[in-house]
Parts: structure tokens; sequence; C-alpha cells
């Protein structure tokens, strides 16, 4: 299959009418050998097909300024239209197109700032028959030699990397334009991933909001729990020591074992089967100032962890301090 290539020719005066911008301009002299000033030779048999390819293209083309689309636009400048080809006849071997004018394109003709336009077009090789209009530009030089047209010149006798074409999924026999058309759209879909990325499964993810007051919700509960456990721990400790299980000088360390994962179950059982060591002696309810009484809580604790009766204590206590 003949390979398509994009060129520029030799400029084309346009058919200024009076100050106002013309609304048809011609694209190419008359076919079907066309030879531009640089030497180069390309055929357009038929020019009724090209208008059929731009019509089976259904977009408009643009018209720039000195190429710039190719140019600039490949290295990802800006390069903007100053008009669009909406339209497109032949006309006596030769092509037409109709020009919508930007308001800048408009004012760059009616002020004469731009004279000439080259058109930029696909053709096979080696035959060089022109198959379709890719776009155009206003120059100011009918002569080819420009750096545009020399950096066309060399894409057309360059061959692109093969390991590229591969990596871009194309034929070997494909184009600079081809490889740009494969690089845009690689860009296209890592922007439809990004914006994808960007609107999660809501099956898979939720809103931060929405996660924050949940988590605050599982603390407050945690918070509640935790609350009951020292509540029903403390409640344990002090009964064992009511009975006289444990003395109230271990309290401490009871709470503390009491705490750890499942420290509550196993000292509840233990003091299910702990015997009385310190029994009550009726003297803690007695008030202050009998000579029984007169024990604090630690001499209280003494006596039930020596097994000493805690009247006899208090006797003990209250002759020594006569």
């Amino acid at each position: 299959m003949a390979r398509t290539h994009y060129t520029q020719i030799q400029a084309v005066a346009l058919n200024l009418e009076g100050a106002a911008a013309p609304e048809w301009i011609q694209l190419t002299p008359a076919g079907p050998d066309i030879q531009g000033r640089d030497g180069r030779r390309w055929t357009l048999p038929s020019p009724e097909e090209v208008v059929a390819a731009f019509q089976r293209h259904g977009a408009e083309l643009p018209v720039d300024i000195e190429h710039a689309t190719q140019i600039k636009g490949a290295k990802g400048e800006p390069a903007p239209a100053v008009g669009w080809i909406s339209d497109m006849e032949a006309r006596d071997g030769a092509l037409w197109g109709r020009v919508t004018w930007t308001e800048d394109g408009a004012a760059l003709l009616s002020s004469r700032g731009y004279r000439y336009i080259s058109p930029v077009f696909a053709f096979t090789k080696p035959a060089g028959e022109i198959v379709k209009m890719v776009s155009a530009a206003l120059t100011n030089s009918p002569n080819l030699q420009l750096a545009a047209l020399n950096s066309v010149r060399e894409e057309e006798e360059t061959t692109m990397d093969k390991a590229v074409l591969e990596a871009l999924g194309l034929n070997s026999d494909a184009t600079t334009a081809d490889a740009v058309v494969a690089i845009n759209a690689l860009k296209e879909r890592e922007t439809t991933a990004l914006n994808r990325a960007q609107s999660p499964d809501p099956e898979k993810f939720v809103p931060k909001g929405d996660y924050d007051l949940a988590m605050n919700r599982v603390r407050e509960l945690e918070q509640v729990e935790a609350e009951r456990t020292d509540e029903a721990i403390n409640a344990a400790v002090d009964a064992a020591i009511e009975v006289g299980k444990i003395a109230p000088s271990s309290r401490d360390f009871h709470l503390a074992a009491c705490k750890a994962e499942g420290g509550l179950e196993r000292f509840e059982k233990m003091i299910e089967a702990a015997p009385v060591i310190a029994r009550n002696s009726g003297l803690d309810d007695k008030t202050p100032g009998t000579k029984a009484g007169t024990l604090t809580q630690e001499e209280i604790a003494i006596c039930r962890q020596l097994g000493i009766d805690q009247k006899t204590f208090a006797e003990a206590k209250a002759s020594e301090e006569q």
C-alpha cells in the first residue's frame, strides 16, 4: 500500500476584493501536474476525489499563519487558526476552499498583512498523487525555501524509528502524522483513567467526611465500653476486699491485673475459689473515739493480712497510748 505524506506547495496569491477578506480562496494550482518552486512535483488527477475526501472527513480544516499547525502544534505550542475551511470545490482542475475568517484573520487580510495562501496536503509515494487537503497557511513568501517547508521535507525523508512504532502499535510504514495520532490517543486514555480515579467506585470507597464521622462514633463507643469495663473491675476488686479475700493494700495490683486482656474473668474465677484471709470484725463500722475505732485503714489491712483480731490489736494499741 502506498505511503501517505504531507507537504506544502508554492504560495498562491489571494484574490482580494477591495479591503474585504475573500470568502473563497484558491488552494492549489490547476492540475493534473503541479510543480513547486523547490522543484518537487505532484499530480492532481482528480480534484473531485479530494473534495469527496474532505466531505467524508466531516470537519473544517484550519487556516493558520506560516504553517503553525504543523510546526508549533507538533511541539505542543499554541497554533491558533485565523480561519476555517468549511467547504471545498473543484474548479477547472484546481481546488478552492470557502473560508470563515476569525476577526484576527480578517484584519490581517484587509490590512494586506498577508497576501498568499500555502496549502498542506497528503499525497502518496512514489506517484505523488494528492489524496486530501490537511490545512492551509497565510504567508508572504511564494518561494518555498522556507524553514517550514524545509522542516516538512525533512520529515518526508526521515524513517520513523521501528521501536517507537512498535510501542505505539503501528505498522512499519506508519508516518509521523500516524505516530502523533497514536500518542494523542494515549494521552486521551490517560486523561480518562485520571478522571475515573478522581471519581472512585462508591462500592469500594466512601467519602472522607463519612469515614471520619463513623470513626468518631466508633471511638465514642470504645470510650463508653472502656468506662463500663473500669467500673466492673473496680466493683469486683472492692467486693473482694469487702469479703476479706484480698488485702486492701493489694488493690492497685489487682486493678492492673484485671485490665489486661481476660484479666477480669481470671480474677473473678480466682476470687470465687479463694479463701477468706481477713474476716470483718465489725470494728470498721464503729465510730472514731472508741479504742477499737482508732485503728487506721492501714492497721486494719495489716490485721487482715496477718490474721490478727482487730479488737485485740486496738486494745493493745490503746494501752500503749495511755
